[in-house]
């Protein structure tokens, strides 16, 4: 029977991966000693003798996990970056960065870079997936979501996935400009077709102003242009310019810090002062608020819990844990000078 054996049968046995087996194996680091030592137990009372020419090509893996990033224009991505290299190289694994374009397929991407890279895992960092279960099904190892945004109009995916509940922050931050007296409140939201991450945050403004009984007028709606890339200061500039020309409002909610640095400028060529004539809040706590006269006020995302739990949840999937889990974390209010 021994004889018979195959890797296949090992995996089964141990009720683990064909990956965790062969890295038990192969000695590799990155595998768990319990787990390791519960798979070499079985391999030694079968007598398993693994096939050479496939052991050689796993040998030939790499110890390295891709970061894709999709929207490095993104600021608060870019403050992410050194956390995963820390955590990462912290875990005993190399990092590899990989940028994809707005136009991208994400999912082909980091099929593609797996197969080329020979990876042990990989984290996908911002964009959209409507169904990244049957994307990324051609994904030989294993993965994990971190802010990556699925429509509005479909279940949360049953996949590793970190993030923040985008709806109910955006409402948090409404909410704040309502306790301060404001009632005509502007919002530069995603892009008009946006479901996603910009959906969810329009939605929780359209909720909180609900909530106060303060009816939805769609002309305090500014959609990030098309022609423009997303969340940046020139998008928020634009927009920002092009509601103070439609019509007058009290306090103005960007969804991104960058675009309500951008709105600072189109504020001030105005001839209006923040936050005497209109407050501002943001969202998502970078540090360049901080330097802004007046400083802003914003929703912080937890990014470095972020950072940490994605890689945590990667190093489980990667040590045989197959079960998928989706941890939302809290944002906070950061009060600063930009709201009265």
């Amino acid at each position: 029977m021994s004889d018979q054996l195959t890797i296949k049968d090992i995996a089964k046995y141990c009720g683990v991966g064909v990956s965790t087996v062969s890295r038990a194996i192969n000695d590799d680091p990155g595998i768990s000693p319990k787990t390791k030592e519960r798979v070499l137990k079985v391999v030694k009372k079968f007598h398993y003798v693994p096939n050479n020419s496939a052991r050689n090509l796993k040998m030939q893996e790499s110890n390295t996990v891709a970061l894709i990033v999709r929207g490095i224009d993104n600021i608060f991505f870019q403050s992410m970056l050194d956390g995963f290299q820390n955590e990462l190289y912290r875990n005993g694994y190399d990092f590899l960065f990989h940028l994809v374009d707005e136009k991208s397929n994400v999912a082909i991407s980091a099929i593609e870079l797996a197969k080329e890279k020979r990876l042990k895992g990989v984290i996908i960092l911002g964009g959209m997936m409507e169904n990244p279960s049957e994307d990324l099904e051609q994904l030989a190892v294993p993965y994990v979501l971190c802010t990556v945004a699925h429509s509005m109009y479909t279940p949360t995916p049953n996949v590793n996935l970190v993030a923040i509940d985008d709806a109910m922050e955006s409402f948090k931050a409404v909410k704040y400009l309502i306790d301060k007296g404001h009632k005509r409140i502007a919002i530069i939201s995603g892009r008009e077709k946006d479901y996603a991450v910009g959906g969810q945050r329009l939605r929780g403004y359209k909720k909180a102003l609900e909530g106060a009984g303060i009816p939805i007028d769609d002309d305090l709606i500014g959609y990030m242009r098309e022609d423009i890339p997303e969340f940046t200061t020139e998008n928020g500039y634009a927009v920002a310019k092009e509601l103070l020309q439609r019509t007058d409002f009290t306090a103005l909610y960007c969804i991104s810090d960058m675009t309500a640095i951008g709105a600072y400028k189109a504020i001030s060529e105005a001839g209006l002062s923040i936050p005497d004539d209109l407050s501002v809040i943001g969202f998502d706590g970078i540090d360049l608020g901080r330097f802004t006269i007046p400083a802003l006020t914003t929703i912080k995302q937890p990014k470095d819990e972020m950072v940490k739990s994605s890689v945590d949840l990667l190093m489980k999937a990667i040590n045989g844990d197959d079960t998928p889990r989706q941890l939302f974390y809290p944002a906070s209010l950061l009060e600063r000078e930009s709201v009265r």
